[in-house]
């Protein structure tokens, strides 16, 4: 791979860093800020607002722009947020600077993943995607515990040091290896960008990480308590599952990359949504077998994030000459498949069914993003009916 795409992966592995790390430093920063844990809560709904209001949004203020210089401008933007967060001196100014961190999350992810794909063989983009990608996977096996552990010691405000500094690698990264000749010449109209949300590909892809995807959030939003009150282990394990969960994510990014490459990306995302479907159905007895339930955790982080690459991948075909803004609405469509899986196994919980419901959840919530996926498929089938066959 380029090392250009190492130096994106950068950016996302910080990306990965501020949108996990914050969760479990939320007790120190409710204390040391004088709020709730319940509203220190909210530094997650806010960054996750900044994420669905700034993929589009940002990507369309800066399509002109050269789209290394638009990955500059993005991270940089990341930066001052991160380094705000790092000095706020109040909960508000700490709200707001996780509103600013996660607005250029979904158009660095959208930009990114484009310029990826621009610099390998045409077989290898999603690969190319899936290896950018490895950053946020990497975040969750590796750094993510550690920034949490260090800031837990040392103060949370650490952690946002710690990920500005990154952040500011990858700017550099990037200025020394990814080319100028990695920008089309002609470049698409912002009317032709918005365009491509009329496809019904697009939306189906779309709507098909949305509803599928939520399944994943579904099952680890509440993947502690089932740990320690269904599974029976102890709080100490609890890391160190989340961490098989990363390297769950980890393999599935790369397995996910590999896959679309040889196969059709929107059978693939069929495949991965009908056995994620499966697992999450199996997790509801599994979940409470301490020697099951960390192949469950690594199963369901190996089927959920192979999802990314393919869909990044089916989005690009789909827009074709204007991939630009559906490329970066993937991860709009990714914070809102978050809340859509968090909240029905928020709701399954509060209906009194149990700790064993939120996978039952996952796994219908699975299901349904079956129906736009296999529609795209069939779609893709009645138009290639359609293409005439030469002479």
């Amino acid at each position: 791979m380029p090392v250009a795409i190492i130096a994106m992966a950068l950016g996302t592995f910080a990306i990965g860093l501020t949108e996990f790390a914050v969760m479990g430093l939320l007790p120190r920063i409710a204390t040391d800020l004088s709020v709730s844990v319940a509203g220190a809560g909210n530094l997650v709904t806010a960054y996750a607002i900044g994420v669905v209001v700034g993929a589009p949004l940002l990507t369309a203020a800066a399509f002109r722009l050269r789209r290394r210089t638009a990955l500059l401008l993005f991270m940089g933007l990341f930066v001052a947020g991160n380094a705000l967060a790092a000095v706020a001196p109040s909960f508000g100014v700490l709200l707001v600077a996780r509103f600013l961190s996660g607005l250029p999350h979904g158009a660095f992810f959208g930009v990114g993943a484009l310029v990826a794909a621009s610099l390998v063989a045409e077989r290898r983009r999603a690969s190319a995607v899936a290896t950018m990608l490895l950053g946020l996977t990497l975040a969750n096996l590796v750094g993510v515990p550690l920034t949490t552990a260090l800031g837990s010691t040392a103060g949370w405000r650490l952690a946002f040091v710690i990920i500005t500094g990154i952040a500011l690698l990858c700017i550099g990264g990037m200025l020394a290896t990814v080319p100028r000749e990695a920008i089309p010449a002609v470049r698409p109209r912002l009317a032709g960008e918005f365009a491509a949300f009329r496809k019904p590909a697009v939306l189906l892809a779309l709507a098909a990480v949305v509803v599928g995807c939520g399944g994943l959030f579904s099952f680890y939003t509440f993947i502690a308590p089932m740990l320690t009150e269904r599974t029976g282990l102890g709080p100490g394990a609890v890391p160190v599952l989340l961490a098989v969960f990363g390297l769950g994510m980890t393999v599935g990014s790369v397995l996910g990359g590999r896959l679309s490459d040889r196969f059709d990306p929107r059978h693939v995302v069929v495949a991965l949504l009908a056995g994620q479907a499966v697992l999450l159905l199996l997790a509801v007895p599994a979940m409470a077998s301490p020697v099951l339930a960390p192949a469950v955790v690594f199963g369901v982080g190996v089927l959920g994030l192979g999802l990314v690459p393919a869909v990044q991948t089916m989005v690009m075909d789909a827009a074709g000459d204007a991939p630009s803004l559906a490329s970066a609405a993937i991860q709009s469509a990714f914070n809102l498949s978050n809340a859509v899986g968090a909240s029905l196994g928020g709701l399954v919980l509060a209906a009194g069914l149990g700790l064993a419901a939120p996978p039952a959840a996952g796994a219908l919530l699975a299901a349904l993003g079956i129906v736009p996926a296999w529609a795209a498929v069939a779609l893709a089938r009645r138009r290639s009916r359609r293409v005439p066959v030469p002479a």
